[in-house]
């Protein structure tokens, strides 16, 4: 939508006058304290065309909530805005009415299908006991000792090794691997390794080659003949507890080694329990979307949303340790390679919350202030002592926020319950 905005010389001599007063406090003119000169002799001093864009600035950020309010409160079929209004500035000159358009991104229109006939099923959840003897293993390397072995390494030992890699005789870029630490017989790093490491003792040294699996995670790898040197630094022999009673009762208030089992397999199931209602959810959102008609997105939800993912993206980041611009330079692109690669999945971010809110729409969802004040109360617990996390909270923003969050929640158990 686009507006056309016209200001009196009236409704304009308040922003003259305040643009004035702030630039005097700035300005030095000779024989004048500043804040005291005259208003003509500021204009001279700063020009009237940088005065006139300053006082635009202001009229504009004042009036142009008032204007957008007034025209979407008065006609419900004007639409809703999307996002800020962009700004064209048709006339400004002393002494004359203002005029500027607004150009405003509208929420487009959604039409939902029949969200009530959703079909999903929910998996059922079964722990195997396999499961749980792969988290004792775990929970024994855990509670390992390790001792310097002078023999060959075998399987279950540890070993400290360099590793040099090569393609077709060159060095790979980024392969070379001071100490590396493996386990024979684990091979989290590389499905395989292992058997070339096996039987090599402290200061030995091996070459080989070995096929990268095309599924690999590192691209200029994956599905290529590498070779390697490796030359051993260390090897330990690793010996593990035996599971009893006693290993149990090392992790806390277990008195039996089954006692402990119980508690993996009840931690596994609501684990798993989790990770279904996650999957549940993603499925039944991507299943209102597919049966919904979106109208054209505005480039500037697009545009906030990729903002989003790629702040998250780095917070992600952060949290681990990791620095935002090494991460970038290690997967070699920029933060516009990153907003090009998550357009799609931006734009199906958008379409699941344009749903999501007409749902709401549709069927009378609505948050209470009492609701976002206990949210408010749940989420202290979880950021305490995180004081900058819960002010932005309790500011009106933040409320906004909330308000969103708990009426997502509300729409996608609903669509649950349907399922039921």
């Amino acid at each position: 939508m686009e507006i056309t905005a016209e200001l009196s010389i009236l409704e304009m001599a308040p922003f003259y006058h305040q643009t004035i007063e702030e630039l005097s406090k700035d300005i030095e003119i000779p024989g004048w304290r500043k804040g005291k000169a005259p208003a003509q002799m500021i204009k001279q001093k700063i020009g009237e065309a940088e005065i006139n864009r300053r006082v635009a600035e202001i009229a504009i950020e004042k009036k142009y909530p008032e204007i957008v309010k007034e025209v979407f409160s008065t006609d419900k079929e004007n639409g809703e805005p999307a996002g800020v209004p962009q700004i064209q500035i048709q006339k400004m000159a002393s002494e004359e009415p203002f005029i500027f358009n607004l150009i405003i991104p509208l929420v487009p229109e959604v039409k939902l299908g029949n969200y009530k006939k959703i079909k999903q099923e929910r998996k059922k959840i079964e722990i195997t006991d396999e499961e749980i003897k792969k988290v004792l293993a775990e929970l024994q390397q855990s509670r390992r000792q390790e001792t310097l072995a002078n023999r060959p390494a075998g399987l279950n030992d540890r070993i400290e090794i360099d590793l040099d890699l090569f393609i077709d005789k060159v060095p790979v870029e980024n392969g070379q691997i001071k100490n590396f630490s493996i386990i024979l017989g684990r091979d989290d790093y590389l499905p395989g390794l292992s058997e070339n490491l096996k039987g090599l003792a402290r200061d030995e040294e091996k070459n080989f080659s070995f096929p990268y699996p095309d599924s690999h995670y590192d691209k200029k790898l994956a599905g290529k003949l590498v070779d390697f040197k490796a030359k051993i630094k260390n090897v330990y022999q690793i010996t593990l507890p035996v599971l009893d009673d006693f290993f149990a009762q090392s992790f806390g208030n277990f008195k039996t080694l089954k006692d402990l089992e119980n508690k993996i397999r009840e931690n596994l199931e609501i684990e798993a329990k989790n990770k279904e209602e996650q999957r549940l959810e993603a499925a039944i959102l991507k299943s209102l979307v597919a049966q919904s008609k979106i109208g054209d997105i505005p480039e500037i939800l697009v545009e906030h949303e990729l903002d989003k993912m790629v702040d998250e993206l780095k917070a992600e980041i952060e949290l681990s340790g990791a620095k935002f611009e090494d991460y970038l330079q290690s997967i070699k692109k920029t933060q516009t390679d990153l907003r090009k690669d998550f357009a799609v999945q931006a734009q199906e971010r958008i379409k699941t919350a344009l749903c999501i809110r007409q749902l709401a729409k549709q069927e009378n969802f609505s948050v209470k202030n009492e609701e976002i004040e206990e949210e408010i109360k749940r989420l202290n617990k979880i950021y305490e002592k995180q004081e900058q996390i819960l002010d932005e909270f309790k500011k009106e923003n933040g409320k906004i926020f909330l308000k969103n969050l708990l009426t997502n929640r509300k729409v996608i158990e609903w669509l649950k319950k349907q399922l039921d």
